[in-house]
C-alpha cells in the first residue's frame, strides 16, 4: 500500500515539474514578444482569427472590425482600441480582447477573443397579477432574443421596485435569476429569466404632524394635502399612501393654502419621513409662516378697452382684504376653468386673443402690498379659416352647423369652448378626444385659423335581450340609428351598412311576451330645413295587451286592450335668457280600446278612451362636455302636458254623474253581485273618460359638480303633479305616477310615469292604480374607470329618497322612502347604457313594517 502511494506521489511530482518547465518557457517567449511589442514598431497584419463563445460567423465579425490582412498597425495601438470600442458599442458581448498569437519579423498574427451575451428565451414572473406582468414585460422590452446584460437586470429590478414604490409599496422585494435553456440537441441557445416579486404590504401614513404653524391648524393643512392622506378607518374613497412625487405636490398645496390666507412668505423649511414599522410611516413637516399681509392699492396699467371700474368689478378684490395670491391669480386667469369669469376671458371673449395680464407687486408697506396689474392688450383677432378633420361618416354640414366660430367673426374663447361642448353633445364623437387646434395665428393682421379634431365613434345601438318580467318571458329587439341619413334611404350606394351621416335619429323597437306585443317607431330631425336648430320629432306606437292571470299564468285572448298612438313635436333653441335654453312643443294622441278587459284599473271593460294632449316644455342644458359622463353644469326641464277642458263646453252634467255613481257605489257595497249596478257604473265611467281631461306638471333638475379630479357629484330632484280641471269629472286612470325600482318602462303604454327609486321593488311605493303626485331627491357620487371610445365605465354610490301621494292633502315632501347603495355603469356605442345597482331600502313598502332591505336592479338603456 505504501509503495502505491509513493509511486503516485512520484508521478504527480513529474507532472508538476514538466508543467513548471513549460510555464517558464511560455513566459520567456511571451516576455520576448512583449519586449518586441513595447518597441513601438508597426506590424503587418499577417492573419486574424476569432475565438470564444459566440454564434456569429467568423468572417462576418472580421469584416465588421474593418481589419484587413496586410494592414500596417501598432500592436497595441489606437487602431485596435477603436475596434474594441466599436464592438463594445454593439452591446452584444460580455468580453472582448485582442491577443497576439505569433510574431515573425514584422508580421503579426492576432486572435480576437469574444464572448457573446446570452439571449433571453422566456420570462416568468411570480407573485403579481397578470395585467401587471404584461406591463413589466412591455416597459422593459423583455422579449425573446433580447441580450441579457447587467444593465438589463439592474434596470428591470429598479423599475419594478420604483413602480410599486409609486403606489405605496416601499418594501417590495425583487429577485431575478437566469438559467440556461438547452435545446433538443443539448446546445445552450439562450437563458430563461425568473422574476420573483413580493410587494409586501402597502406602507400607509399613520400620522402627519406640522411644526411651526400657529395661524393654520394641522387639520386645515392636512386637508390641503390632496394626495398623501393620513389613514383613517372611514376614508374608503382615498387610500393612504406615500410617494415622493405626491408628497412634493402636497407641499406645494400647503404653501398655496397659506398664500390663500394672506401668508405670502410662508415656506416649508424641512420635512422628515419616519419609518415606524414595515406598514406605517409618519411625516413631520416644518413650516415658517411669516406674517400676514393685506391688499393695498390696486392700479390697472395699459387698459384702454375696459375702464378701471369695469376691471375692478371683475377682479372683485378690495383694498384692506387679507392678501390671497391664489384668488388674485384666478381672478386674472383661472386656468382650471375655460369658462371662468376672469379678466383674461373678459378680453379673450371680445377678440383680444394675445392679451397679456401680469400682476406686479410695486410696494410692500409693513403688512400691506400694493399692486399694479399691467395689461398689454395688443390688437383684436378675427377667425379666418375654420376646419374640421377626422370625420369620415358624419357629413360636414352636420358638424359645421354646430360650430359657434365662423370666418370673419371676432375671436371669442367662449365660442371655442362652446363649440367643443356642442360637438361632444352630438354623441357622434369621442368627447374625451375633442380638441381645438390653433393652426395659424397672424399677429400682424389679427387673424387666427382653428382646426377642430374629432374622433368618430359608433353612434348606432342595438337592443337584443330576453328575460323574465311582467309574469312571463319577455323578448326585445330594438335598433337605434343616432346619425341616420333619411335622404339617402333609397340610395343603394349609401348603405354601408346603412345610410348614415346626416344627424337624424331613427329608432325601431319591438317587444313581445305571452300576453302583450308592443311596436314603436320614432324619427328625429334636429335641424328642420337645415338652417336653424329647430328639432322635429315624430313617433308612432301600437300595443296589443291580453288579459293575464298571474296565478294560473293563463292568457285570455278574448279579452284585449289595444293602444294606438303617435306624436309630433317641435323644439327650438332660444337666445333668451341665454342660448342654453330650449323651448319644446308637442301634440300627442293615444286611443285606448278595451274589449272584455275587466281589471281593477278600469271600471269599464268594454269601451274606449282618447287622449289628445299638448305638451309645452322649457329646458336648459349646459352640462360639459361628455354626455355620458358630465363633470360640470346643469340640466333642468319644466313641462306642462294639458288636454282640452272638454267639461267646460260639452254640456255633460258631471256633477250629476258623480252623485249617481256615489249612490251606486253605496248600493254595490250592500250587493256586490249586482250586475246591473256594475254595468251602470261602467257606463258612467265610459262617459267620464271617453276623452281624457287633465293637466300634468313635471320638473326635473340635475346639477354636476366636480369634487376632486374626476370625482363628480350629481344632485338631482324631481317633482310631478297630475290634476283635473273638473273635480266632479275626476282624474283619469291614465297618466299616473308609479314610484320604486329600476325605473324601466312598464309594458303598458297607458301614459304612466315609472319613477326610479332604487332599493325597492318596481312600483312598490305607489298604489295599484298609481298616484297623482310624486317627488324624489337624489345624490350620486361618480368616478370613471375608463372613458375610452370602445367603452365608458364608471362606478357610483348613491343616496336617494322619494314618495308618491294622492293629492296635496296627503302631500308631505319630508315623508319619503330612503335608500342608499352602489352601482356600475357601462356604455358601449353598439349597445347603449348597461348597469347594475345594489340598493338598500331603509323604509318598509306598502303593507310591511320592516325595512325593505337589499334589492338588485339591472339598468338598460336609461338616461345617463
Amino acid at each position: 500500500m505504501n509503495n502505491l502511494k509513493n509511486n503516485t506521489l512520484l508521478h504527480r511530482s513529474k507532472k508538476l515539474f514538466y508543467l513548471l518547465i513549460a510555464t517558464i518557457l511560455f513566459a520567456g517567449s511571451t516576455y520576448a514578444q512583449q519586449k518586441q511589442l513595447d518597441s513601438g514598431r508597426k506590424y503587418t497584419l499577417n492573419s486574424i482569427k476569432v475565438t470564444g463563445n459566440q454564434s456569429f460567423n467568423e468572417q462576418t465579425v472580421i469584416a465588421f472590425t474593418g481589419l484587413k490582412v496586410g494592414e500596417r498597425l501598432y500592436v497595441p495601438g489606437e487602431r485596435l482600441s477603436s475596434v474594441t470600442k466599436k464592438l463594445w458599442d454593439q452591446n452584444l458581448f460580455s468580453d472582448i480582447a485582442f491577443y497576439v498569437a505569433n510574431i515573425e519579423g514584422d508580421l503579426v498574427d492576432l486572435e480576437l477573443y469574444i464572448v457573446e451575451l446570452p439571449k433571453l428565451n422566456e420570462v416568468t414572473i411570480e407573485g403579481i397579477r397578470k395585467g401587471k406582468k404584461k406591463e413589466i414585460l412591455n416597459d422593459n422590452d423583455l422579449k425573446p432574443g433580447k441580450k441579457i446584460t447587467k444593465n438589463l437586470l439592474t434596470n428591470t429590478k429598479n423599475y419594478i421596485k420604483d413602480s410599486y414604490k409609486e403606489d405605496g409599496f416601499f418594501n417590495t422585494q425583487v429577485a431575478i435569476s437566469t438559467t440556461p435553456y438547452i435545446d433538443s440537441l443539448g446546445t445552450e441557445v439562450g437563458q430563461n429569466m425568473l422574476i420573483r416579486i413580493d410587494k409586501n404590504d402597502r406602507v400607509k401614513v399613520s400620522d402627519i404632524e406640522f411644526n411651526g404653524n400657529d395661524a393654520l391648524s394641522d387639520a386645515k393643512l392636512q386637508r390641503a394635502m390632496k394626495n398623501v392622506k393620513k389613514k383613517k378607518f372611514y376614508r374608503f374613497w382615498k387610500i393612504s399612501k406615500y410617494t415622493e412625487d405626491l408628497f412634493a405636490e402636497d407641499k406645494a398645496s400647503v404653501i398655496t393654502k397659506y398664500k390663500a390666507n394672506g401668508y405670502r412668505d410662508a415656506r416649508i423649511t424641512g420635512d422628515t419621513l419616519i419609518i415606524k414599522d414595515e406598514k406605517n410611516v409618519a411625516l413631520n413637516i416644518d413650516v415658517e409662516e411669516g406674517k400676514r399681509y393685506y391688499f393695498g392699492d390696486i392700479r390697472f396699467i395699459g387698459n384702454s378697452v375696459y375702464t378701471d371700474g369695469q376691471l375692478r368689478q371683475k377682479l372683485g378684490i378690495k383694498k384692506g382684504e387679507p392678501y390671497n395670491g391664489v384668488l388674485l391669480a384666478e381672478r386674472i386667469a383661472d386656468n382650471s376653468d375655460p369658462d371662468a369669469d376672469d379678466i383674461t376671458n373678459l378680453y379673450q371673449n371680445n377678440g383680444y386673443l394675445a392679451v397679456n395680464i401680469n400682476p406686479v407687486e410695486v410696494a410692500v408697506r409693513q403688512d400691506t402690498i400694493d399692486f399694479e396689474i399691467r395689461i398689454i392688450e395688443r390688437n383684436e383677432f378675427y377667425f379666418d379659416h375654420i376646419t374640421v378633420v377626422g370625420n369620415k361618416k358624419t357629413n360636414d354640414h352636420v358638424i359645421y352647423r354646430e360650430l359657434r366660430t365662423r370666418p370673419g367673426q371676432k375671436y371669442s374663447k367662449r365660442n371655442v369652448v362652446r363649440t367643443i361642448r356642442e360637438l361632444g353633445q352630438l354623441g357622434y364623437f369621442d368627447a374625451e378626444q375633442l380638441s381645438p387646434n390653433f393652426k395659424f395665428v397672424d399677429e400682424n393682421n389679427g387673424l387666427v385659423d382653428i382646426e377642430y379634431s374629432v374622433v368618430e365613434k359608433g353612434s348606432s345601438q342595438i337592443e337584443l335581450q330576453g328575460g323574465y318580467g311582467g309574469g312571463g318571458f319577455v323578448g326585445t329587439l330594438g335598433l337605434s340609428f343616432n346619425n341616420f341619413s333619411l335622404r339617402n334611404l333609397f340610395n343603394g350606394e349609401a348603405y354601408q351598412p346603412l345610410p348614415m351621416g346626416d344627424g337624424q335619429k331613427l329608432s325601431l323597437r319591438a317587444q313581445a311576451s305571452t300576453f302583450y306585443q308592443t311596436y314603436s317607431l320614432s324619427l328625429t330631425e334636429p335641424w328642420l330645413g337645415g338652417k336653424k336648430p329647430i328639432q322635429l320629432s315624430t313617433s308612432f306606437s301600437h300595443t296589443i295587451q291580453y288579459l293575464y292571470d298571474f296565478q294560473s299564468r293563463e292568457v285570455d285572448k278574448d279579452s284585449r286592450f289595444l293602444i294606438t298612438g303617435g306624436s309630433v313635436g317641435l323644439a327650438k333653441r332660444l337666445q333668451w335668457p341665454d342660448d342654453y335654453f330650449t323651448l319644446s312643443q308637442a301634440v300627442s294622441f293615444q286611443h285606448y280600446n278595451l274589449k272584455n278587459y275587466n281589471t281593477g284599473l278600469f271600471t269599464f271593460g268594454d269601451g274606449y278612451s282618447n287622449n289628445l294632449a299638448y305638451t309645452l316644455g322649457i329646458s336648459r342644458n349646459n352640462t360639459a362636455t361628455n354626455p355620458i359622463y358630465p363633470v360640470s353644469g346643469s340640466n333642468f326641464s319644466l313641462t306642462a302636458k294639458v288636454t282640452f277642458p272638454y267639461s267646460a263646453f260639452n254640456g255633460v252634467d258631471y256633477k250629476g254623474l258623480r252623485a249617481e255613481r256615489d249612490g251606486l257605489e253605496e248600493q254595490l257595497a250592500d250587493d256586490i253581485t249586482n250586475v246591473d249596478i256594475r254595468e251602470r257604473i261602467a257606463e258612467i265611467d265610459q262617459e267620464r273618460f271617453n276623452w281624457l281631461e287633465y293637466y300634468k306638471i313635471k320638473f326635473s333638475g340635475d346639477w354636476y359638480t366636480r369634487l376632486v379630479e374626476r370625482l363628480v357629484l350629481r344632485t338631482k330632484t324631481e317633482f310631478g303633479y297630475l290634476g283635473s280641471y273638473n273635480n266632479d269629472r275626476g282624474i283619469p286612470p291614465f297618466e299616473r305616477f308609479f314610484v320604486g325600482g329600476d325605473g324601466l318602462g312598464s309594458f303598458s303604454l297607458d301614459g304612466r310615469e315609472v319613477i326610479q327609486l332604487r332599493g325597492y321593488p318596481n312600483q312598490s311605493l305607489s298604489n295599484n292604480d298609481g298616484n297623482t303626485i310624486y317627488n324624489k331627491f337624489s345624490l350620486e357620487v361618480r368616478y370613471p374607470i375608463t372613458l375610452k371610445q370602445l367603452a365608458s365605465i364608471y362606478v357610483l354610490g348613491f343616496a336617494e329618497g322619494g314618495a308618491a301621494y294622492d293629492g296635496f292633502r296627503d302631500y308631505n315632501p319630508f315623508r319619503i322612502s330612503r335608500s342608499a347603495g352602489a352601482g356600475l355603469r357601462i356604455f358601449m356605442p353598439a349597445f347603449g347604457l348597461l348597469g347594475i345597482d345594489f340598493g338598500y331600502g331603509f323604509d318598509p313598502i306598502l303593507g310591511n313594517d320592516q325595512p325593505n332591505g337589499w334589492e338588485t336592479h339591472f339598468i338598460i338603456g336609461q338616461q345617463f
